[in-house]
């Protein structure tokens, strides 16, 4: 499954129902929260051993984030990789 994390700040509730194996894209205020010295660096660290997270660039570059900012192991994509990852999931949920 796909899921889209629109939300800011990002629920806890939300974190909790990625399921092992899912996609995960981080958009728009919601990549803020994926910073190492963000509040959700302990949650995220341990799910990424279980999943491929992900972050648009246009995002990140917008609000003057750099790639070393980024919690270890979430993968920096563009548009073209959010569209390849709507081909392969057929199941998308969005959190707003």
């Amino acid at each position: 499954m796909l899921q889209l994390i629109f939300q800011s700040p990002i629920q806890s509730s939300v974190l909790e129902r990625i399921g092992s194996g899912d996609d995960v894209v981080f958009l728009e205020s919601s990549v803020l929260h994926l910073l190492k010295k963000g509040s959700l660096r302990a949650i995220l660290a341990p799910m990424i051993k279980k999943n491929k997270f992900y972050v648009l660039v246009d995002d990140i570059e917008v609000r003057g984030i750099q790639l070393t900012e980024l919690v270890k192991g979430i993968e920096v994509i563009d548009y073209a990789g959010l569209v390849n990852l709507t081909v392969k999931n057929p199941k998308i949920l969005s959190w707003t």
